[in-house]
């Protein structure tokens, strides 16, 4: 049975959604160029709200959202989300990061994020990235009318945990349409035919957060940046989904180019 508090969108809506999220997947392939060692994060942020505003022509959604000043969140290494873009935070050799952002336009929002990495790095830090990419994957292709939330989350979750790794279960995915943050919330875990059934018409967020070692995390002094109690790095990625008729469709697509991480084997 459908909660009250979640709306169904329409082809309208869902024609508004596509647009947004396809801006906002432009400006991770605008920045790709300019992630690499030496750089600031407040740089890449202010690039990202030059190419919004003036190139986009759209509204950067974070800023002033709960008191958020940036445009973006940027992640690097053991952050694992909402990390706020400063001068003083530099790329290194090495690195990897996560950037996330959203857009509004015509009054809906597009929101999505991907990790990168920064110079040469270590197989190990390119295996998480990875998995976490394939995780994701695994959780997009349970989505399906009839399918359940606990489908999407035990994808997820069998993925990431079968390399070893753990699932941040402090922030999950989420609604989005005329609202940034709505109903329902997707957990990245969870047990196969559990949870809210899924139907045509409901839009969310994808967006796994997975650790290289343990799951816990603490939120530091600035209220906003979340970091790895135990210091491993994590890695996060993030697409908007719908529900259709016959199964999803990725409402944040990549431009021509732009995430091509090879579809790790899911079934193994």
């Amino acid at each position: 049975m459908r909660a009250p508090a979640i709306t169904l969108k329409n082809e309208q809506d869902l024609e508004h959604l596509r647009i947004s999220g396809r801006l906002a997947a432009q400006v991770l392939e605008m920045i790709a160029p300019y992630v690499k060692p030496g750089v600031s994060t407040e740089y890449l942020d202010d690039l990202c709200y030059d190419f919004i505003v003036n190139t986009l022509n759209v509204t950067p959604a974070n800023i002033g959202y709960y008191g958020y000043t940036k445009t973006t969140c940027i992640s690097p290494n053991q952050v694992v989300c909402h990390g706020i873009p400063a001068a003083n935070i530099i790329l290194k050799d090495g690195d990897i990061i996560n950037i996330d952002v959203a857009i509004i336009k015509d009054g809906y929002f597009g929101d999505t994020s991907r990790m990168y990495f920064v110079g040469e790095i270590k197989p190990e830090a390119k295996h998480l990235v990875e998995t976490t990419y394939a995780a994701m994957l695994a959780g997009i292709h349970a989505v399906k009318p009839g399918a359940t939330l606990g489908d999407v989350g035990h994808a997820i979750q069998t993925v990431a945990e079968r390399e070893g790794y753990s699932i941040v279960r402090e922030y999950c995915g989420h609604g989005i349409g005329r609202i940034y943050h709505e109903q329902p919330n997707v957990v990245h875990y969870g047990r196969a035919g559990q949870g809210l059934k899924l139907e045509t018409g409901m839009v969310f967020t994808i967006e796994p957060m997975v650790n290289a070692g343990g799951a816990g995390v603490k939120e530091l002094a600035d209220g906003w940046t979340v970091v790895t109690r135990d210091g491993n790095w994590s890695a996060q990625w993030e697409h908007m989904v719908a529900v259709t008729d016959t199964g999803f469709e990725v409402l944040s697509p990549w431009p021509e180019g732009t995430g091509d991480y090879p579809r790790l084997d899911l079934d193994k």
